[in-house]
């Protein structure tokens, strides 16, 4: 019998999801070093093919650039590795004898992992890496603009961790891609968690399954240049940020904003480093390609480069072009250079100071990207403090490449892919995401004092230590104190 192409990828899911279960009981009994011994294995297998996958995930979704994904595959291998491999996640993690409480990691079970086309084979490196580490199972669910790639990735992974001494299926991944086996996987109730990042549609499904999960909505994160900013050096992290792998990282810029007083010599750098401003008739002509009638971004110009995308809407730059820049006045949902875009282009708004600026900010995060992430470049440290203490998000960048300081590149942060944009934006986290993300957390707690001790401190709150109050003895308050107890019900 030749069942229907949906129907087979359902029942695939369901066998993925019964061998992965049986896998995540094995790895349930490792000790923490066999747990990184795998990811160890895993991480250097995948930096070795850093390149490869980098090329290949070019060519089978047309985004971005080969060399910067090659700079996100060992992001998501040995830099994540690097980060966790220390980390506590089997077994007793912490002790407080004094307190007599001790700390045991329970892992999650089933992370179901859904990949993006945008990152695809570092962000299935790094769910992987994470999962292990915490002693979980991963499936991963591929884009299907994407699938050939993370596949291979897959395998990898698969073979790294084999030779280590991993369980058998203990990573598997969908290969019948459809809607409808990622939706009984995120749906399955042997899944522990699920790692969403993607659309916004696809990140809604995920909180909408019944499972636990962690997603990841769009970004669109301005970049405020204060008067005391070293504007050069300035625009050229935000255009290093912006043009890197074409734009395709969810927490790079996407409006410069800047001040009056400095207007003239931020659009003087700009133009100098490769900045085309657009006219309002370009503006237009641009504006009508980035987003769908249904108001979505259109994946056509998702991680192309700023000269392609001057050539699909007819618009003539000239070769060393590196970003278009569209000078804006107002944000709304309709505005297409207030919303995210995952390519070389900037929306210019300018302010008369910093606290419009900072509103302005505001404005442009509410409209959307709320709880994710957005860059100041200043030199003043009060200003920087307003705006970390009133903006809606999850990661001020400071003087810094906001793609690769918001994925923990340039900065301290955590390495991670999948970048939490706490209650404010829906999500779960405001984390970058790691293994201690991945595990709960059995405590286990000493009794340290008696009931009878704990009415004993109450009647002795009760009770003022004077012999005497206003006539009145200690042993007649002790009974007033007694008998107010029994009338509220305080035993």
């Amino acid at each position: 019998m030749q069942f229907d192409h949906d129907l087979q990828s359902i029942q695939e899911v369901r066998d993925i999801i019964r061998r992965a279960k049986t896998a995540q009981k094995q790895i349930a009994e490792y000790s923490q070093p066999q747990i990184d011994g795998i990811i160890k294995a895993i991480a250097e297998d995948c930096a070795a093919n850093a390149e490869r996958l980098a090329k290949m995930a070019v060519q089978e979704t047309g985004f971005g650039v080969w060399q910067d994904k090659v700079l996100k595959n060992m992001l998501g291998s040995k830099m994540t590795y690097a980060y966790c491999k220390d980390m506590k996640t089997v077994g007793i993690i912490s002790e407080d004898p004094a307190a007599g409480i001790f700390e045991v990691a329970v892992p999650m079970g089933i992370i179901a992992a859904l990949i993006p086309s945008t990152n695809p084979t570092s962000t299935t490196m790094y769910k992987a890496i994470i999962s292990l580490k915490a002693g979980n199972a991963v499936v991963f669910s591929p884009h299907p603009g994407a699938k050939e790639c993370i596949l291979e990735t897959v395998r990898i992974i698969q073979a790294a961790a084999a030779k280590a001494g991993a369980p058998e299926h203990i990573v598997q991944s969908i290969s019948l891609t459809t809607m409808e086996a990622t939706s009984t996987l995120m749906r399955h109730p042997d899944i522990g968690l699920i790692l969403a990042t993607g659309g916004e549609a696809m990140v809604h499904a995920a909180y909408s399954s019944g499972n636990p999960a962690i997603g990841v909505g769009p970004g669109n994160g301005p970049a405020f240049i204060e008067r005391s900013a070293n504007i050069p050096l300035a625009v050229s992290r935000i255009f290093d940020s912006k043009t890197f792998d074409n734009g395709t990282i969810c927490s790079s810029e996407q409006s410069i904003v800047t001040e009056s007083c400095i207007k003239d010599k931020v659009v003087a750098e700009v133009r100098a480093q490769g900045g085309y401003f657009l006219s309002p008739e370009e503006s237009e002509r641009l504006g009508k390609l980035l987003l769908r009638a249904n108001g979505t971004m259109n994946p056509q110009i998702v991680g192309k480069s700023a000269g392609t995308l001057a050539d699909m809407a007819g618009i003539p730059v000239s070769p060393g072009t590196r970003v278009l820049v569209s000078e804006q006045t107002t944000v709304s949902c309709k505005n297409p250079y207030s919303r995210e875009k995952l390519c070389p282009i900037l929306a210019f708004y300018t302010e008369d100071g910093w606290e419009s600026a900072c509103l302005r900010c505001i404005e442009i995060l509410n409209n959307e990207g709320i709880g994710h992430t957005m860059t100041i470049h200043s030199e003043n440290d009060a200003v920087i403090r307003e705006f970390a203490l009133k903006k809606p998000i999850s990661r001020l960048l400071v003087n810094t490449p906001a793609a690769l300081g918001g994925v923990g590149a340039t900065t301290a942060l955590a390495p991670a892919l999948t970048l939490g944009c706490g209650a404010v934006g829906g999500s779960a986290t405001s984390d970058n995401v790691t293994p201690l993300n991945l595990i709960n957390i059995r405590r286990i707690a000493q009794g340290v004092r008696e009931l009878a001790d704990l009415r004993g401190q109450g009647e002795a709150v009760a009770a003022p230590p004077q012999q005497e109050t206003a006539g009145i003895t200690k042993a007649e308050i002790a009974a007033i104190t007694k008998a107010v107890m029994e009338k509220l019900n305080i035993h």
